[in-house]
């Protein structure tokens, strides 16, 4: 759902310094709320210039703009609390707000009918991801989370298997590293070829959602085909997400025998998105008539905004040079399950005739 990208690295011991220590001499300790100005200040202007240019929109000028500022004039340690909280907890709370502006209904007949596509990406993803890193020569590991993290939620997906298949910190670096950087691509190619391909907002809902590795990609590119296709995107993301549970225990049982090992144990209130319950109550509320016409325009408007802001909260996240020294391989491994979930996605949609 959520990227849980690495802790930013720091600015220069130079930079760091000055930027750690006001006028008055003495050095500021992390906040929270730095963080979250930050993250706010540059998703007012992203918000600006995606009305002034509606073909990128808000969710796309976020991430750009976040990543430019971390890549040029760099993020202070004061800033990290902040920064993790909006790409994690804002995204969530943006979510739930979305859910006003939706039936229950709906939510439910869209997520019943794009489980087939689920069903048939999360394949394509795993067997993808085994045949395609067995011949690159990576690790098992390496070929779970990349597998995992492009079929479910990306780095929350990660972050739920990891513990459960014990791989080193350096595979898991690799694996969100990977995941972020095809993230950030969908957002950009996803609509325009959508546009080139001629799909309706349903059909495009339906392959972002499904196609798309992280929730906030998966709403970033949804809506910035459309409205529409931004809320088929949500939902169908969502239902992908709650698959994470079934997922972990096949992977702790499948630990388990390997290691021979008599009892597993793992938490369903850890890895359960608990946001998707609140997002259903929120859609709940919506159709009992709950809340004025005049007051959901506000809380999609609300949503948006919260939308860019986490956006760029990851793109002030985003290590380039980080992303550089990682290898080809994993990229490699990446970008080969990420095209054939894309393209797996658009051929069961094509079977369907619900393009």
């Amino acid at each position: 759902m959520l990227p849980i990208s690495a802790v930013p690295h720091p600015l220069p011991s130079a930079k760091r310094a000055a930027a750690a220590v006001p006028a008055d001499g003495r050095p500021r300790a992390p906040s929270r709320w730095y963080g979250i100005a930050l993250a706010g200040g540059l998703a007012v202007v992203a918000w600006q210039l995606g009305r002034w240019f509606p073909l990128i929109g808000g969710p796309v000028m976020g991430i750009l703009l976040g990543m430019l500022w971390r890549n040029t004039v760099g993020v202070s340690p004061v800033f990290v609390p902040g920064i993790g909280y909006s790409s994690r907890q804002v995204l969530k709370w943006s979510i739930i707000g979305l859910g006003f502006g939706l039936s229950l209904g709906q939510v439910v007949q869209t997520g019943a009918s794009s489980l087939a596509v689920t069903l048939v990406t999360l394949t394509t993803a795993f067997v993808a991801a085994w045949l395609l890193g067995r011949w690159l020569g990576l690790t098992g590991h390496l070929r779970t989370l990349i597998g995992v993290g492009t079929a479910i939620c990306g780095g929350s997906a990660i972050a739920a298997v990891a513990p459960i298949i014990k791989p080193d910190d350096h595979d898991t670096a690799l694996a969100i590293s990977t995941i972020f950087l095809f993230n950030v691509v969908a957002v950009l190619v996803f609509p325009p070829l959508g546009h080139w391909m001629g799909l309706s907002d349903a059909g495009f809902g339906l392959w972002a959602g499904t196609a798309i590795n992280d929730t906030s990609s998966v709403v970033a590119a949804g809506y910035s085909y459309s409205t529409a296709a931004g809320d088929i995107a949500t939902i169908v993301k969502l239902t992908r997400a709650t698959l994470i549970i079934p997922i972990c225990i096949g992977l702790a049982l499948w630990t388990a025998w390997r290691a021979r090992q008599a009892e597993t144990r793992v938490s369903l209130a850890q890895i359960f998105p608990w946001f998707i319950l609140w997002f259903l109550a929120a859609s709940g509320i919506r159709s009992l008539g709950l809340i004025p016409e005049s007051l959901l325009s506000f809380l999609h408007l609300g949503s948006q905004f919260l939308i860019i802001m986490a956006l760029t909260a990851i793109g002030l996240s985003s290590d380039l040079r980080r992303m550089a020294v990682a290898g080809a391989r994993p990229l490699l491994l990446g970008l080969g399950v990420w095209m054939a979930v894309s393209l797996s996605s658009l051929a069961v949609q094509w079977g369907m005739s619900s393009l």
